[in-house]
């Protein structure tokens, strides 16, 4: 393969995974114009046509996810031979990608976030924060941080930060005047704030005396990030849920009114999950550690 056509090709896979020129323009620091220009000299090059382009949307064809496989696959290959320089530095160094939701962030990550980057000046932390749930090797992260329950049965997992609760809350601004919810199933009378996981809408989950049920609830707002569902509760246009942890500070001052109490569910918590393979690279052996040390000691 000739040279030139590596970055070409990495462009290319960073196109498709934003489905947009201007969302990959800005990460590669690169005009759209520009790397629109590049992907044509690509698609010239291997004389096919990998995308597809409108005024609304870029897509990939059938021959460019194809190839888009393999290419990501290959990129993979790439980034794990550049990580495993670090083992010959005197420090773990390095780019760690984690894929992760924005609330495993704002819970695990970001609280400690400081003290790890005084601790490993060398290592360089990418955050890509996103409900849907990626493949790991394809995609190019080192690893993940998702509740258990979401994880493949493939890969090895370490917990972080203990079980988490589930709480079902509201403004007394938005209860004023309402009844309030007695049992789950009364939810059907209310304006509910829900989140988009992946593909679908989250089905609100409670447990009470060995009964656990879910609920679809009507979609009064669906917000696909916890800053904006914390945001849209904490201004009392619905009730919502949210971890616990969360929402503590808003519990303890009465600004948020707890509901369905009884109710609540518990789930084991977070996991940083990464390939099951012989090699973990010392940048993540280190988060991994540090992360430990750091959950442990709250």
């Amino acid at each position: 393969m000739a040279p030139e056509l590596l970055p070409l090709i990495a462009a290319f896979e960073r196109v498709a995974h934003h489905a947009s020129f201007t969302r990959a323009a800005a990460e590669l620091g690169v005009s759209p114009s520009a790397l629109s220009q590049n992907l044509r000299t690509l698609e010239a090059r291997l004389g096919v046509r990998l995308l597809d382009r409108s005024t609304r949307r870029v897509s990939v064809t059938e021959i460019g996810q194809r190839f888009l496989l393999d290419a990501r696959n290959g990129l993979a290959t790439l980034a794990t031979a550049v990580g495993s320089l670090d083992e010959l530095r005197d420090q773990p160094s390095g780019l760690l990608r984690l894929t992760l939701s924005r609330t495993a962030a704002d819970l695990v990550v970001l609280p400690h976030l400081t003290p790890f980057l005084d601790q490993f000046p060398a290592i360089s932390l990418e955050l890509d924060c996103d409900n849907t749930l990626v493949d790991l090797v394809a995609s190019g992260f080192d690893a993940g941080i998702r509740l258990g329950e979401n994880l493949a049965q493939d890969v090895v997992a370490t917990p972080l930060g203990g079980p988490q609760r589930l709480v079902t809350v509201a403004t007394p601004s938005y209860l004023a005047g309402r009844t309030a919810p007695r049992v789950p199933e009364d939810l059907m009378q209310h304006r509910c704030l829900n989140v988009r996981l992946g593909a679908g809408l989250y089905r609100w989950e409670y447990a009470h005396k060995g009964r656990r049920i879910d609920i679809q609830v009507g979609g009064a707002l669906i917000a696909r990030d916890g800053d904006t569902l914390l945001s849209a509760i904490r201004s009392g246009a619905g009730i919502g849920v949210a971890f616990e942890s969360q929402v503590q500070d808003d519990l303890d001052a009465g600004r948020l009114v707890p509901l369905l109490k009884a109710w609540w569910p518990s789930f084991p918590g977070f996991y940083l999950y990464h390939p099951s393979r012989a090699h973990v690279p010392r940048k993540l052996s280190a988060f991994i550690d540090f992360m430990r040390q750091r959950l442990k000691e709250k």
